[in-house]
């Protein structure tokens, strides 16, 4: 009896052995595969998601469509054709790319050899107030760069400062910037009326033929922003623009400059200088601008202009942070950017400008009572914690002149750039991060790597 059970048993044990080795044979995955294919080449005209990790190429300008959405998954590469090619994400429509810090999404030329202004770039177009004007319409704006068709895809502006046109983080957009017409150029990153519900965070402008980062009109708020040897204006604000922007790092190439002047920042009320509003008010805060000029003998592009040019009635504010290398660092230009910095519309503090051959500098200010704009940054208001050093070393920045794998725009021990943050009303409302120190990064600082590239 004995015998039997341990028969029963052993064969029970074999039974089961037998199944489980069946059911340790996987069914095959298939491969997830977008039905749509790989090419964007028309107008997206209903909700469509890109899938992770894999390649697209565009061949055309495609516009996102009013009331569509585009998301984009991590490690999405999208290669366009070299050509007047651009994503436009049009008002009422919206684009949800998102990416991870070792997983970003990339937008880049199709070009075995790519260069500056192969592509269009990413066009970003909202409904929140701005003050240009289009066929006699206050609030609404033509963008730049030949975007506009007869269905008014390429139209900016509205009265919903809190429009929301989707997501963009960890993202790199690479050789942009068409050359559609002289002073008509796309930029890298447009955005004409972005709305403050809209989400700017981690995203890097590389080799950009026009300016890298420009917004016409808008409140839209950005972290982390990453201009990388872009040929015209790092920063560029016009027709309006009133968001505010923490935490930004600009890096240009000696020998690369546009004939219309290369200045960190280019900022306009509108392209006469009028009183139209919104006045373009934007508040930046813990940027480092590094320029051409590692040492007063370095041999630069004769366009580099600026390190933050103010003019045409505009009111930008630059608190706690770092101007490096350029042949003047921070220019008032006319008597209403003047008035505007005596006023308070204008904030400078916690400003270091280093390397610069004038830091300070005005033009066409004489019928204010400004005077020297040195003296009244520094030594007429010694609280606001601006500092003028003669070489670029002095700000104190690792290796900001380094190339590639060697770049570290972060203060050393003991720069400078690690106290010295000055307060400022302007830091309120919940947006700013509280930093005691100047500029993009602090000591150690990791946020602008693995996601970016030098």
């Amino acid at each position: 009896m004995k015998k039997i059970i341990f028969g029963l048993t052993a064969l029970s044990i074999l039974v089961a052995v037998s199944c489980k080795k069946k059911d340790d044979n996987p069914t095959p995955v298939t491969p997830v595969e977008d039905p749509n294919g790989y090419v964007l080449n028309a107008d997206i005209t209903a909700d469509r998601t890109l899938l992770a990790g894999k390649t697209y190429t565009m061949s055309s300008m495609v516009y996102v469509k009013t009331g569509v959405t585009l998301t984009i998954q991590p490690g999405v590469t999208i290669k366009a054709a070299k050509g007047k090619n651009a994503l436009v994400v049009t008002r009422g429509g919206k684009i949800m790319a998102v990416g991870k810090v070792d997983s970003p999404i990339v937008f880049t030329s199709a070009e075995t050899a790519p260069t500056y202004g192969d592509w269009g770039g990413i066009v970003i177009l909202g409904r929140a107030t701005t003050n240009a004007s289009f066929n006699s319409v206050p609030g609404q704006g033509e963008i730049e760069g030949g975007v506009n068709n007869t269905a008014g895809d390429g139209i900016y502006g509205g009265t919903d400062d809190n429009d929301n046109s989707g997501k963009l983080k960890y993202v790199r957009i690479e050789y942009g910037g068409y050359p559609f017409q002289p002073d008509k150029e796309l930029n890298s990153l447009t955005m004409g009326a972005v709305g403050r519900g809209t989400e700017i965070d981690y995203v890097e402008c590389a080799y950009g033929y026009d300016d890298a980062f420009e917004w016409f009109g808008g409140t839209v708020n950005c972290k982390h922003l990453i201009a990388y040897k872009t040929l015209d204006d790092n920063f560029d604000c016009d027709f309006g623009f009133r968001g505010s922007v923490q935490f930004a790092l600009s890096i240009v190439d000696k020998d690369q400059a546009d004939v219309s002047g290369s200045n960190g920042f280019e900022v306009d009320n509108d392209g006469s200088g009028s009183t139209n509003t919104p006045i373009t008010a934007p508040i930046f805060a813990n940027v480092t601008i590094i320029g051409p000029k590692e040492t007063s003998t370095t041999t630069i592009n004769s366009n580099f202009k600026r390190a933050a040019h103010l003019r045409r009635n505009s009111k930008h504010s630059i608190l706690n942070s770092v101007l490096v290398g350029y042949p003047t660092g921070i220019l008032i230009d006319g008597s209403k950017c003047g008035a505007n910095i005596l006023a308070g519309d204008i904030e400078l503090k916690g400003v270091v400008v280093a390397g610069c051959t004038k830091a300070f500098d005005t033009v066409g200010t004489s019928s204010t009572t400004l005077g020297s704009l040195t003296t009244f940054l520094t030594t007429t208001n010694p609280t606001w914690s601006n500092e003028s050093k003669a070489t670029s070393a002095e700000a104190g920045l690792t290796a900001p002149f380094a190339a590639a794998a060697s770049f570290d725009p972060n203060p050393a021990a003991g720069s400078v750039l690690t106290a010295g943050a000055a307060t400022s009303t302007k830091l309120g409302g919940g947006f700013f991060t509280t930093t005691t120190y100047r500029g993009a990064c602090a000591v150690g600082d990791t946020w602008w790597k693995t996601w970016s590239k030098f």
